[in-house]
Parts: structure tokens; C-alpha cells; sequence
């Protein structure tokens, strides 16, 4: 990634990652490796039934990470499959705006992760997302409208989202990395 950075002009190539949320809060990749992306996305995908202060505790410990700067899928919810985490919701909102990490609204259909009162409340504490189609293949890109949809329920603005951003303004939005 780094490499193509250098030879393909007129396009913005970054590298990114989505890591895992372990149950302690540390999360899957050590910080030796996280400090090689331009952005790493955080998210819970195991150990979802944890008591609510363990969950929050568990969040707010990963928001802390000075490489996190996206918290994934935020409430965990899959559509008639599972319900939303347990965990304090004002908590998380609050710490990731204090450290300037953006919530991830999935567009997928299945999760629509913020839902669009979550996304309100996020409107409303002038915080900032990012819509994601949580794609696997080439046409799940297509499910970005319902992502868009949700926010548009919530009440948010493209000024709150930050992939509506050119590209340099959308690096400049998130969370500065730590310095070496």
C-alpha cells in the first residue's frame, strides 16, 4: 500500500484496518503494528453478552487507544438476529468524542449500526460518522443508500459525515495520530 502510495498519482491510497475489541478492551493488533495505518476502525465480534458495566468499561478502555479512530458497528445489533450490546450508550458517545473518534453508521441492512435514534443523539452532541456498507463483495457497495437513509432518519448532515469529505479533509477530521 505504502509502495502504490508513491507510484499511482491523482488517487488517495491509505491503508487501513478493522481490529478487534477484545474482552478486556486491549484490542488484536499491538500498537507496533497499528501505528503502520492511516486508519484503524475498532470493533466488538466476540464476547457480546458481557454485564453492561463490563461492556462499557470494555469500549471506553479501546476508545482510549490513540490509534483507534473509528468505533465499528457501535451497538453490535444484527437485524432478527441479535440485539445491541449491553453497555452505557451516553458513556461511549461521550468518550469517543473526547478522544475524537468518529462512529461508524453500517449501512448493511442486517445491522443499520446507528440506528437512526442513536444517530440523533449523535446529531445532537455534534459528533461526527462515517456511513460504511460493512461490504464483503463488490455489490454489497450498493447498500451505502441504506446508510444514507438512516442518517437522513437521523436528522444528520453531510457537514457530520465525514466520508462526504475530500480526501484530505477526511484524514484531517479523524483523531491525529499519535506522533513517533
Amino acid at each position: 500500500i505504502h509502495a502504490a502510495r508513491k507510484k499511482v498519482e491523482g488517487i488517495e491510497i491509505w491503508a487501513g484496518t478493522e481490529v478487534d475489541i477484545l474482552g478486556d478492551g486491549r484490542l488484536d493488533y499491538s500498537d507496533a503494528l497499528l501505528k503502520k495505518f492511516d486508519i484503524v476502525l475498532a470493533s466488538i465480534h466476540s464476547r457480546m453478552t458481557q454485564p453492561a458495566e463490563e461492556m462499557t468499561a470494555r469500549i471506553l478502555k479501546a476508545l482510549e487507544n490513540p490509534y483507534v479512530r473509528i468505533l465499528g458497528h457501535p451497538t453490535g445489533r444484527q437485524i432478527l438476529k441479535r440485539d445491541p450490546f449491553s453497555f452505557d450508550l451516553e458513556k461511549v458517545f461521550a468518550a469517543a468524542q473526547h478522544n475524537g473518534v468518529v462512529l461508524e453508521l453500517n449501512g448493511n441492512p442486517e445491522r443499520l449500526d446507528l440506528c437512526d435514534r442513536h444517530v440523533r443523539l449523535a446529531r445532537d452532541k455534534g459528533m461526527k460518522l462515517v456511513i460504511s456498507t460493512d461490504a464483503h463483495r463488490p455489490e454489497h457497495f450498493s447498500l451505502m443508500r441504506y446508510g444514507v437513509l438512516t442518517a437522513r432518519r437521523g436528522w444528520m448532515d453531510k457537514a457530520h459525515i465525514i466520508n462526504t469529505y475530500a480526501p484530505s479533509k477526511l484524514l484531517e477530521s479523524l483523531r491525529p495520530l499519535p506522533k513517533e
